[in-house]
């Protein structure tokens, strides 16, 4: 089984399914390959699930509670996130939302939204979607361009939903780790998701989000530990992606020299990039896009996968990755 963490009553897996493919990220998966996908997670010890509105256009969010459906409400986690209103869009049904890596009918569009009565529609609709009557966690979506919007009245909208009990915890998820400091020293968030951002290969941007969440006692969950694909196989091959576009030369040469060290100790590049920010204590959760029952029994062998420490010593003497202890 996968063991469980705990920050602020939220007993959360260390390993997390993240469920954008659920949403026909990249390409087509059937009804049948979703609700086999989370089952199979299920049955690993998965308790913590992450979806959002933005991932296929809200079909992420109706598959994971047509499946969740099955589990007792009470035994998992399920974090879903605000700020892409879905709004109907007849005028482009007859498109796909390609431009957003999802292979699903354009008939509605996103709208950003942080205020208030957006949140609260965000939120409503999102219930609807998974047929329950409450989230564990939501996280403000990509408020990249909306750090005011976000730090007042998003902030302050999910604090009192939180206090009031409609929500379990709040706080932001986000490709930079920045903007995710600047919220935990400035609002009361409890959580935070960094995407792509703390991983094997990255993690000097997260040095100040780390300290803060640890003076706080803000959870953080990492996500895009494979940085979109570079750390996702066992042998680095010469063209990969790098969060979401051609690694450069360089990126992938540190990548190989990462896959070598891992070699000689006798570990997998993936298995080394799920479990490194799990060291952290303040990382109550590694979340990994899984397409299917073997993608989904792969995460599980690599979160749980024996590592010695001296691979982990090796890296950090190579000025490679950061110790627990530097922060």
């Amino acid at each position: 089984m996968i063991p469980v963490r705990t920050h602020r009553g939220l007993d959360v897996s260390i390993l997390g399914m993240g469920c954008a493919q659920l949403g026909n990220l990249g390409s087509v998966m059937t009804d049948e390959e979703a609700e086999a996908s989370v089952h199979a997670a299920w049955d690993a010890g998965i308790r913590y699930f992450d979806t959002a509105p933005h991932y296929g256009l809200g079909l992420s969010e109706r598959r994971l509670g047509r499946a969740l459906a099955a589990y007792p409400r009470d035994e998992y986690v399920l974090s879903t996130k605000a700020g892409r209103l879905l709004v109907p869009s007849p005028e482009t049904a007859h498109l796909r939302d390609l431009d957003n890596l999802f292979d699903v009918p354009s008939d509605v569009r996103r709208v950003y939204d942080l205020s208030r009565d957006g949140i609260l529609r965000s939120i409503e609709a999102s219930l609807d979607r998974l047929g329950l009557d409450r989230v564990d966690v939501v996280y403000m979506h990509d408020p990249d361009d909306h750090l005011d919007a976000a730090r007042t009245t998003g902030a302050q909208t999910l604090s009192a939903l939180r206090d009031e009990g409609v929500i379990g915890a709040y706080g932001a998820g986000m490709n930079q780790a920045g903007m995710l400091a600047d919220l935990i020293e400035q609002t009361d968030t409890d959580i935070v998701m960094c995407a792509g951002r703390l991983t094997l290969l990255e993690q000097a941007a997260s040095l100040r989000m780390l300290r803060l969440a640890r003076e706080r006692g803000v959870a953080v969950v990492a996500a895009a530990v494979y940085n979109s694909g570079l750390l996702a196989r066992d042998s680095v091959p010469d063209r990969v992606s790098y969060d979401y576009a051609d690694a450069p030369q360089d990126v992938v040469e540190r990548a190989r020299e990462l896959e070598r060290i891992c070699r000689a100790h006798g570990v997998t590049l993936p298995s080394a990039a799920v479990q490194y920010p799990l060291r952290m204590p303040q990382v109550a959760s590694a979340v990994v896009g899984m397409r299917g029952v073997q993608q989904v029994t792969e995460a599980v062998a690599r979160a749980t996968a024996v590592i010695p420490a001296e691979l982990w010593n090796a890296l950090e003497h190579a000025g490679h990755v950061l110790s627990p202890e530097s922060i």
